[in-house]
């Protein structure tokens, strides 16, 4: 009988280190001081300890481990694993927080906690989802790896985890239609969705697949021998790094030691390879070239990649770890402190060195884990001002100022160690190495040797896309070049940064490198995309080619209608050829998408025609979608003679108004009759037939294919929400909302919009919604509806920074639910743009010209954020002073005071309609 993460026993990765403070912790604990602290300065906290009032009994008491003990039971009752899992994950959260902040768990307890939790979670959701579609197979086969933190058994408090998910094909379980690698996607794709899917009762843990071999390429789970080959014949020295700390934690965890087994040699090589040691020597130096933020702590300071943070102790130890562990199997740790302890035991670094980085590493965790545990969120940076004093109190501290210099001491004892381990400098050197660097200051670098080392890199094998010959030739043509319109940049260090990772994510380059040298011009365009705009740099690391559409002129020009989108999108492609057809709609809506990103921070148009363009084009790509999706499905199942699916648009794709970084929100009708069976070789009824065409659909929108991924589709506003069927009948969706929807429901139909069906369903659906929103309402419940759920919003979603437009009170959240209120009370200005909506009101007195722009200028700055600011938080000063231009502002200092003017605005508007003040000093 093969072994399964649930038969292990709880490891043990960390206890040496748990016992050095556990024993006297209980006695200093201070539980009382813990949640006073807690209740004021984390509102996460806060919230956690009013929704769990027995846990927050057992937690003033003291009794610490009957608090944990509550929180591992808390889905013990639940059959639904997302929810039992996201309520553990809360109770858990809560007693390990409020626990650390008494004192009375280490900070090496907090994260074997949450690694031990996060193996559980793993394996309940492989099992969970493999039983959705096998029962009672179990997880043979299936294997999750967890790597980096998780691996180590040192997850901090809002982690992600990165696991690595293989399947062997002779044993996956699956049903006898399946092929085994459509299976193992299915199942992979599941877990990510049970775990990290955002719903009432909060997430799991974020999921990131991408250290899986060959991310750029391979599917979310690798088969067993396709990850075997990669290992064994084209994996970087990152992914030995990165295999230090590998376990198998969940599934088949039997099959999953075999291949760590497996793979030994690749991780630990006996003889010392000096081309493996120079490839190390240039990845910490890397650690520091990479990061760009402030190099000393204070507000903006990441404690995890700055300069002596925590990146520089776990690097520090894996560097030895791989340069000696081939030879000594007592330096094979996972556990950070344990390798520091390991490589003093062998002599490698001096005992001192390994006593006072394990506890500088032991003290940056626990600030690490007292920023995320304010708002519950990945963060590992000082923020600013109250924020920053906040997270003083919260961690005992008299002020902001104190925790910064605890940090510093800190981070000073691991920098001056990590100093000397990058110190690489060496006598000697060649002609040719001077002559890079004068060449380099004489182009006006700020530190000419250290980017000249940087650039050495560039060609030296570090680069996957760089190690062909073929490829170092299309790239020495252009080297030159490229130097140039890099120091001729605003800020030629982020651009130096930002080439350097689109280096490292292209899977090849050459023909990136060829376009340039064809067309030299490209580089401006290049280098502005590379300063400005970050996911626009990392489509080109994805996808290279993308800049040749910056060839044709006609890539400034806006797309034109839906109907000409939707002849682009199948132009030259068989539409019988649904693999083809799917793979042509991923390449040109990307194309198309780039080049209006392209269009936006050039300020060739104005924001509000890029983000109508956007709308227009996810239309097409649903309706061409839904086309391919419906043939492929009726070649099974046939088809209904009386019936189709409709695709309803909602928000901002119903309004007509995308960013670069929306999902699309819909919901699937059908109409016709709920009797009988479709006509093909495997007949289903009506329900069954368009609840499985729209999973074909979302599938066909969302799912990755070679050429990469499309949208994320987000169909929770569909009656019933997630416990709803996925496709409901016109009639079924009349009668809910008439009898059953919220408010909130109607207000999401004043942008309801049919993007795909007939002239007739159009009709119906049209006719159905407008007699919802045409209900005369009591004007008091009303307004108590709207503003209970907009309390619900400001509770659950935090502005994240002060470009955050949207969830800023007074921002466009307010506006919309100003509209939507003022909508559904008249019965007037149902339109589904906003803006024009907006317009309608102010005609009729209902709202002030202050409202109309608001909203017109609110919504230039959210499309434009999106690319220049997608951290809603003021971004490096070139992009800040891009955005501030292309919204209309001369700085950043002018479009800030312009925010809070539109605030201001909405807040009077606010007041009028509402008689609620709205606090806008955030």
């Amino acid at each position: 009988m093969r072994l399964h993460r649930k038969e292990r026993a709880r490891p043990q990765a960390r206890c040496l280190h748990s016992s050095r403070v556990a024993g006297s912790a209980w006695a200093m604990a201070d539980w009382a001081d813990a949640l006073e602290r807690a209740r004021r300065f984390s509102p996460f906290l806060c919230r956690a300890l009013e929704r769990q009032p027995d846990l927050a009994d057992l937690l003033a008491k003291g009794e610490g481990e009957a608090a944990l003990t509550w929180a591992r039971n808390q889905g013990s009752d639940e059959s639904d694993t997302g929810k039992a899992l996201r309520r553990e994950r809360l109770g858990l959260a809560t007693a390990l927080a409020v626990g650390d902040l008494a004192g009375a768990f280490p900070v090496t307890r907090v994260m074997e906690e949450l690694s031990q939790f996060a193996d559980d979670a793993l394996d309940r959701a492989i099992a969970a989802a493999i039983d959705r579609r096998v029962e009672g197979a179990g997880a043979d086969g299936f294997i999750a790896l967890a790597l980096g933190k998780h691996g180590a058994g040192e997850l901090n408090y809002s982690s992600d985890i990165d696991p690595i998910l293989l399947f062997d094909p002779e044993r996956l379980a699956r049903r006898e239609r399946d092929e085994p690698g459509e299976a193992a996607q299915r199942y992979a794709r599941e877990v990510a969705r049970l775990l990290s899917e955002t719903t009432p009762d909060g997430y799991v843990f974020r999921v990131d697949l991408r250290l899986r071999p060959a991310s750029e390429v391979s599917p979310l789970a690798v088969s067993v021998n396709a990850a075997l080959s990669h290992y064994e014949s084209s994996a970087l020295t990152w992914e030995r790094a990165a295999y230090i700390r590998a376990r198998a934690a969940a599934g088949d965890v039997a099959a999953g030691e075999d291949f760590l087994d497996a793979i030994k040699p690749f991780v630990w090589r006996r003889s010392l390879d000096f081309g493996a040691i120079q490839e190390i020597e240039r990845l910490t130096a890397r650690i520091r070239a990479n990061h760009d933020g402030p190099r000393e702590p204070g507000p903006g300071f990441n404690v995890k990649q700055g300069r002596g943070g925590i990146r520089e102790v776990e690097f520090f130890a894996q560097t030895h770890q791989l340069i000696h562990g081939g030879r000594d199997r007592s330096l094979r740790c996972k556990g950070t402190r344990d390798a520091l302890d390991a490589l003093a035991a062998a002599g490698i670094i001096a005992g001192e060195d390994a006593r006072e980085l394990g506890d500088a590493y032991d003290g940056l965790r626990t600030i690490e884990h007292r920023l995320q545990m304010v708002h519950d969120r990945q963060t590992h940076s000082f923020p600013e001002g109250e924020a920053l004093e906040n997270v003083a109190h919260l961690s005992g501290f008299a002020d902001g100022a104190a925790l910064v210099a605890h940090c510093r001491e800190l981070t000073e004892t691991v920098a001056s160690r990590f100093d000397r381990l990058i110190d690489t400098e060496k006598p000697g050197g060649g002609s040719s190495e001077r002559t890079l660097t004068e060449e380099i200051a004489h182009l006006g670098f700020d530190d000419p040797q250290a980017t000249a080392e940087r650039v050495r890199a560039w060609g030296d094998g570090s680069y996957r896309a760089l190690r062909s010959p073929a490829a170092l030739a299309a790239f020495e043509a252009i080297r030159p070049a490229l130097l140039e319109s890099l120091a001729e940049a605003p800020d030629p260090e982020r651009a130096l940064v930002r080439w350097e990772q689109v280096l490292e994510k292209a899977s090849s380059a050459i023909n990136l490198f060829r376009l340039i040298e064809a067309r030299p011009g490209l580089l401006e365009q290049m280098v502005q995309i590379l300063t400005l705009a970050d996911p626009l740099a990392d489509a080109i690391g994805r996808r290279p080619e993308l800049l040749d559409t910056l060839i044709d002129r006609s890539a400034l020009e806006l797309p034109g209608s839906v109907e000409e989108l939707v002849e682009q999108l199948e132009a030259g492609v068989d539409t019988d050829d649904y693999e083809r057809l799917l793979d042509r709609l991923r390449i040109v809506t990307g194309e198309t998408r780039f080049a209006l990103g392209v269009q936006l921070i050039t300020g060739a148009r104005d924001p509000l025609e890029v983000g109508a363009a956007l709308a227009r084009l996810a239309e097409a790509a649903l309706q061409v979608a839904t086309r391919a999706a419906s043939r492929e499905f009726a070649r099974q199942h046939g088809g209904f003679a009386d019936s189709e699916l409709a695709v309803v648009g909602l928000g901002r794709l119903g309004g007509g108004m995308l960013t670069h970084a929306s999902d699309l929100d819909i919901i699937y009708l059908f109409n016709g009759s709920l009797d009988g069976e479709s006509d093909g070789k495997r007949p289903l009824g009506p329900t069954h037939y368009y609840n499985r065409l729209a999973q074909r659909v979302s599938a066909a929108m969302s799912v990755p294919t070679a050429e990469g991924a499309l949208y994320e589709v987000d169909t929770r506003l569909r009656p019933q929400g997630v416990q709803g069927p996925l496709a409901v009948s016109i009639e079924a969706f009349e009668r809910y909302q008439h009898e059953d929807a919220w408010t909130w429901e109607h207000m999401a139909l004043t942008r309801a919009r049919v993007l795909s069906g007939s002239s007739e369903v159009r009709s119906e659906i049209e006719r159905v919604v407008g007699e919802v929103l045409c209900i005369e309402r009591e004007p008091a419940q009303l307004r108590k509806d709207v503003l209970a759920m907009r309390d619900e919003i400001a509770k659950a979603k935090v502005p994240g920074g002060p470009l955050d437009v949207k969830l800023l009170r007074g921002g466009l959240v307010d506006i919309e639910f100003l509209a939507h209120f003022l909508q559904l009370r008249e019965r007037t200005a149902l339109v589904q743009d906003l803006g024009e909506a907006l317009a309608a009101l102010q005609a009729k007195g209902l709202v002030s010209r202050a409202v109309v722009d608001a909203h017109d200028f609110m919504t230039r700055i959210l499309v434009v954020g999106r690319l220049l600011a997608p951290e809603r938080s003021i971004p490096h000063p070139t992009a800040a002073q891009a955005m501030a231009r292309l919204v209309g502002e001369e700085t950043i200092e002018t479009l800030l005071q312009a925010i809070t003017e539109a605030r201001q605005g909405v807040a009077t508007q606010w007041a009028e309609t509402f008689g609620e003040t709205l606090e806008t000093e955030q």
